[in-house]
């Protein structure tokens, strides 16, 4: 993709000459979907955070040599916080623990109903009994709201790849929630 089609690339420039507004500016316009891409790729919210945090550290390393050409500043971005999600998802595999960790319950405030809890939970779970390619295409496409052509790029496959991972993710999902209809 064309460098004058990266909507990010004047802000970028601004970031890698120590602009403190831009740093800001550049935050405000990232951190809720490179957090919330990050909290749905490993389901807790402390690490999201952790990840979200260190894409930024990385951005900010990057800024002063980022050089537009073919990858726009989001995709980089996104493919950095799905590195950093792959290898904290790594190391739990490699560190086995009598007993899951607390979790804070992200689900909607009581008032809203138990039941929308209870849906979310499932959801959740769902999703993080999916294998890791699907659960990155689901959330990349419908959670990330990405394109398939931009979701296929970040994750190195073809649109066609990324459309089998899609479909026996939806499958899946749709298996375990099946009871929920």
């Amino acid at each position: 993709m064309a460098a004058a089609t990266d909507p990010d690339e004047e802000l970028l420039g601004r970031v890698a000459l120590g602009d403190p507004t831009a740093v800001r500016a550049l935050m405000a316009r990232k951190l809720p979907r490179i957090n919330g891409l990050a909290q749905r790729m490993l389901g807790d919210g402390a690490e999201a955070e952790d990840v979200a945090q260190e894409v930024f550290v990385r951005a900010w390393r990057q800024a002063p040599k980022w050089r537009p050409g073919a990858a726009r500043f989001d995709t980089w971005l996104h493919r950095v916080a799905l590195n950093l999600c792959y290898d904290r998802l790594r190391r739990r595999r490699e560190i086995p623990t009598e007993f899951p960790p607390e979790q804070i319950d992200e689900g909607p405030a009581p008032d809203r109903g138990l039941e929308a809890a209870e849906v979310g939970s499932r959801v959740a779970a769902a999703m993080a009994r999916l294998p890791d390619r699907q659960r990155e295409a689901v959330v990349l496409c419908h959670y990330q709201e990405l394109g398939n052509i931009e979701a296929a790029g970040l994750m190195g496959v073809s649109v066609e790849a990324l459309e089998s991972l899609l479909s026996r993710g939806r499958r899946a999902l749709r298996g375990a929630l099946a009871d929920m209809r």
